[in-house]
């Protein structure tokens, strides 16, 4: 047996919606597009969010927050995930980049504090939150701001 040879399982291929062809088909007449209207005729139908002339409802809401057009957009490492380095290295992001920690050595880091580190490293980031920049001290090593 081939692979052209193999039948489809049963109910796999579903027939196509035959619309506006007799009565006798149970869609005629009018195709299942109800009675008139915009949404009966050809063409596109009403816009997604269109109120018929109401201000949509995006717009009756009131602003909320700030977004910003250039976000500090932080790469985060978990403190567990330096375990990977040998005791006495220099952590900086492109030797995170190298073990494949981050995604990019342009970007800045951020050293969160998720886990337990045992070994005495010099962690260069951007940013450490301050219960990560408590433990790299306490197992002996430097947590310093780039």
């Amino acid at each position: 047996m081939q692979i052209h040879q193999i039948p489809s399982p049963e109910g796999s291929h579903k027939r196509k919606k035959i619309v506006g062809r007799g009565r006798g088909t149970g869609h005629g007449k009018r195709s299942g597009r109800g009675q008139t209207g915009q949404n009966s005729r050809s063409g596109r139908g009403v816009l997604l969010g269109y109120e018929g002339g109401q201000a949509s409802l995006i717009r009756r809401l009131p602003k909320v927050g700030f977004n910003s057009k250039w976000p500090k957009n932080f790469q985060l490492v978990c403190i567990a995930a330096l375990g990977a380095f040998k005791d006495g290295d220099t952590v900086n992001p492109q030797s995170l980049k190298a073990a494949h920690l981050i995604q990019s050595a342009q970007r800045p880091v951020k050293i969160l504090s998720d886990g337990d580190i045992k070994k005495k490293l010099t962690v260069q980031a951007h940013r450490f939150s301050k219960t990560a920049q408590e433990k790299i001290v306490k197992a002996g090593g430097k947590a310093q701001v780039i």
